[in-house]
């Protein structure tokens, strides 16, 4: 028997979590799990004590499907077992993973001689796994392809390993004995970053609109506790973002720019995102008790909110665009709590109607760049294709809103006793047209990105006329 012959008759097993796919399927069917329902989070441990991890596998498994043909797979790996499989080389899929799951992907890839996966009868992980290569194929009768600690079991009983992604056990194996090193796409700066979500952090800079507008910016006091109230808010925000694209990660597979997401595409673990969550949390909390208790429970209610929106609200016609309007308030709230100031009904009138528009036109943007026919519904949502004119019109009468309430502001008392000029505040209505007028035409045109924040941090215009809209605030109240 030749060199070729002997490698086509040894078998190629290969682990699924974190090897063929950049993703784990038991958090993903666990998060799937709760976004059905939350409450099965308090059967989770019950399922552990009864059965163990093999239990909590199956119980899951019974009670979600997943997308196989939208899982990020390794698309080296991929390559490799298909090659082989070309070859005659008899192909396993050996994982941890619940039956129903691996049978399912096994089903979608149509390459596997053989599927090995958890059960009832036990976890198929580590030992158990490698015992039963081991019986099927004998000790040094297979190869065996994966990623982490759990896999160092079947590395040592097998002919050859395959390390794949390897976690820091896994490498430490690789480093000592060898094995056939598989590389993969590794996480950058801009990975983390966008996990982050670094750029919506400038929506909590409304927590400071409360400071500036009682004139009080040069409070020293009041600018420690607002930047603290940032620090916070921030945190806690990406920790929701990042336990919303847990619940969305099917969703934003099948999105043109979302599947880019990390924990869609698979370049960060959900482990390492769920362990972000804890962390993000906690400076959260941290950061909350350095101020007064009110905006400890807006953090809290924030957190409520966004945790409901994550979900269920997302999906609610209407109710979806006006919770994201409330969310925006939510941080002047915050903002006045935080630093002991005082939050005029104007102000919130103004944001709510103005921060409405800015959330109709995510929809509308949505309605516009997803291909759905008319009487279905896009992906997620509660809205379908013929909503669009119907939301256009919405948002650019919230626009509108924004600026009468705005205007309206600028001719009550409480202006012309806090502003030496009053007058020289008029501009800002118009302002506020321009802006949102101006994003609703390039929405139109198909020229908007799917997230109007992200927008108006690229955008000079908007940006120029923001500033002279602040120069003028400043000019109105200081100006001898």
């Amino acid at each position: 028997m030749d060199a070729r012959t002997e490698q086509a008759a040894i078998a190629l097993a290969v682990d699924l979590d974190g090897t063929l796919i950049a993703t784990d399927l038991l958090w993903e069917g666990l998060f799937l799990l709760l976004r059905k329902n939350p409450l099965f989070l308090f059967m989770v441990p019950v399922w552990l004590v009864q059965g163990g991890p093999a239990r909590l596998k199956c119980e899951i498994a019974d009670r979600v499907d997943i997308d196989p043909a939208s899982l990020p797979y390794r698309e080296e790996m991929l390559e490799r077992l298909r090659a082989d499989k070309a070859a005659g080389r008899p192909i396993v899929l050996a994982t941890g993973t619940p039956r129903k799951f691996a049978e399912a992907v096994a089903a979608h890839l149509g390459i596997f001689d053989q599927v090995l996966a958890t059960d009832l009868n036990g976890n198929l992980t580590s030992g158990r796994k490698s015992k039963a290569l081991t019986e099927a194929y004998g000790d040094g009768g297979f190869d065996y392809a994966g990623n982490s600690r759990h896999d160092i079991a079947c590395f040592d009983a097998a002919r050859e390993a395959w390390i794949v992604a390897p976690d820091r056990a896994a490498a430490n194996w690789h480093r000592r004995n060898g094995g056939r090193f598989i590389e993969t796409p590794k996480p950058t700066l801009k990975s983390y970053l966008k996990m982050l979500r670094v750029h919506q952090w400038l929506k909590n800079s409304l927590i400071a609109v409360p400071m500036i507008l009682s004139h009080e910016f040069m409070n020293v006091s009041m600018l420690v506790a607002c930047a603290i109230a940032i620090v916070s808010f921030s945190a806690a925000a990406s920790a929701i973002y990042i336990i919303n694209d847990f619940f969305d990660l099917a969703l934003d597979r099948r999105h043109a720019t979302k599947r880019n997401r990390p924990f869609a595409s698979g370049v960060l673990s959900m482990p390492f995102g769920v362990a972000m969550v804890v962390a993000l949390l906690t400076i959260s909390v941290v950061c909350a008790m350095f101020l007064p208790w009110q905006y400890g429970a807006v953090l809290a209610g924030y957190l409520v909110v966004t945790t409901a929106y994550s979900l269920s609200l997302k999906r609610m016609l209407l109710i979806d665009v006006m919770t994201l309007a409330g969310l925006y308030t939510m941080r002047i709230t915050a903002g006045a709590a935080a630093t002991g100031t005082d939050v005029s009904f104007w102000l919130l009138a103004f944001s709510i109607f103005f921060f409405l528009s800015l959330a109709l036109v995510k929809r509308y943007v949505e309605l516009r760049t997803t291909d759905v026919k008319v009487g279905e519904r896009i992906a997620g949502r509660g809205y379908r294709a013929e909503d669009q004119d119907i939301v256009a019109q919405a948002g650019m009468a919230s626009a509108f809103s924004s600026a009468l309430v705005l205007a309206l502001y600028i001719q009550s008392g409480a202006v012309i006793a806090q502003y030496r000029y009053p007058e020289l505040i008029w501009p800002l209505a118009p302002i506020v047209l321009y802006m949102t007028m101006r994003i609703w035409i390039l929405a139109r045109r198909d020229e908007m990105h799917d997230d109007p924040i992200v927008f108006l941090i690229s955008d000079w215009r908007s940006q120029v006329v923001a500033i002279f809209g602040g120069l003028l605030l400043v000019a109105a109240a200081f100006v001898p």
